[in-house]
Parts: C-alpha cells; structure tokens; sequence
C-alpha cells in the first residue's frame, strides 16, 4: 500500500482513549507508537508487517497459524537463564530468585554508579530514567507485599512512583518530575527490598498457598480486591526482572553519552 491511497487526518493522539471493538480497514499505522495499550482479542488480516517492534506482557499471539508466544519466552530463557529462577513454585524456590535480584541489581547499581549523577536523571527514548525506575520498584514493592501482603493500607512513600497511566488515586503518590538524589533514592529502594526479604525469608507452603485479606481504604490494587499470596510475589519478581532489563539497555546508551 501506497501513502496516496489513505486520506484523512494524520499524526494525532490519542489518550485515555477507548477504542474497543473498533475495525480499521485501509489504514496507514505507519510510524504510530503505541504506550501501555490494550490489544486483547485483536484480529488482524491481510495486514502488511516490517520492521516492527513489540514489547510487553504477550500471550495467544497467534502469526500467520503459529502461536509465537511460547516461541518467544523460550528464547528468552535461552538468552537469560537466569530468567527461569524468577518463576518459583517454592518457598525456597522465591527465597533462591530473591537471592538472584539482589546479587544482580548490585552489578547494574554499579555500574550506574559510574556515571554522571545527572545522567541518572536522563530518560533514554522517552523510557523512565534509572532514577525512576528504581522509584517504581519500590512502588512495585510497596503495594504487592506492603499492601497486598502485610495490609499496610497506605505503604507508600512520597517519592515512589506508579506507572504513569495511573489515574490519580488518593493517597497515592504520583511525581514523576522529581529529581531526588540516588542515594535519596537508594533509601526508599532499599527499604521496600527489605520488605520483600522479610516476607521471603519467613515464607511457608501454607502462606504461599493462601490469599490476601481484601484491601482496605483507596489505593492500588483497588479497595476490596483480594490475590493469591504467589500471584502478590510474583508480579514483583516479574517486575524486578524486566525494568533491570530494561535499565541495563539504558544504562548502555547513557555510558554512550556519558
């Protein structure tokens, strides 16, 4: 397909937009960029793919008959194998994958540390710099264990950071322009790694069996809701995992720059 065969508007945003069982048919999506959206039950034909890039929670991706998702995640462990520690089924086995995230982010806060404070600050494709990253790991932590977990109905800490297409939630904080030092930074992050320790540390097959007491008071998750305890571990673990990733691609193009 060619450009002169679209007509129409081009290049606006959409925000906060609900798009659900929309069709588009002849469509240029040339260039669009698309942040923290939802394609479950898409169904595309006869579409035209190059040179596209997709990262993100994927499963049932089903191309051209060929579900590509495992696919995906078993290259992932052939690249990380470390990965594999960070799905436990165990007591010992989350001990072991929390062992695994400490010793790993030692290396990558290292290496970050060698560069210039500012460039700590600096976000690298529009992505969170390593300064907020680590304020939404302590996010990450504070809400699935603190909250989840321990019933603490408001575990946050002013500078911790949720992800940026929250809505505004009572109580919780929300500064993504902040610019606190890493070592300011380093306290919350480590305070909320703690947490996680003391909750692994002293974890049984019973606890990891059971669900959460509902919450309590407005928040993230949402009032009432109520998981099981693995899920709470696990979504943190997953989250550990990918935006240390994500910081040591960065963190490459910053010693770039630095």
């Amino acid at each position: 397909m060619r450009d002169s065969d679209f007509t129409g508007f081009r290049g606006p945003e959409f925000e906060r937009a609900d798009m659900a069982g929309a069709r588009f048919t002849a469509v240029s999506l040339d260039g669009a960029e698309f942040r923290a959206c939802a394609f479950h039950r898409v169904v595309m034909r006869g579409v035209e793919m190059a040179d596209v890039t997709i990262d993100g929670e994927i499963r049932n991706l089903v191309v051209n008959g060929v579900d590509v998702a495992p696919l995906v995640e078993a290259e992932l462990d052939r690249r990380y194998p470390d990965r594999r520690t960070f799905r436990p089924t165990t007591p010992e086995g989350f001990r072991e994958a929390w062992d695994l995230d400490e010793r790993l982010w030692e290396a990558t806060l290292a290496r970050a540390r060698r560069l210039p404070p500012e460039l700590l600050h600096e976000s690298v494709d529009g992505e969170w710099s390593f300064i907020q990253t680590l304020r939404h790991l302590a996010f990450a932590t504070e809400s699935w264990v603190g909250r989840c977990i321990l019933g603490d109905p408001s575990p946050w800490h002013p500078l911790s950071l949720p992800w940026d297409e929250m809505s505004p939630r009572p109580g919780v904080p929300h500064d993504r322009d902040a610019r606190p030092s890493l070592e300011e930074t380093l306290t919350l992050r480590l305070e909320a790694m703690a947490m996680m320790r003391r909750v692994v540390d002293g974890l049984t097959h019973e606890q990891l069996d059971s669900r959460t007491e509902p919450l309590v008071g407005p928040g993230w998750p949402d009032e009432g809701e109520t998981f099981p305890l693995r899920e709470c571990l696990l979504v943190v673990l997953n989250e550990e995992w990918w935006h240390r990733i994500y910081a040591e691609r960065d963190l490459a193009v910053l010693e770039e720059r630095g």
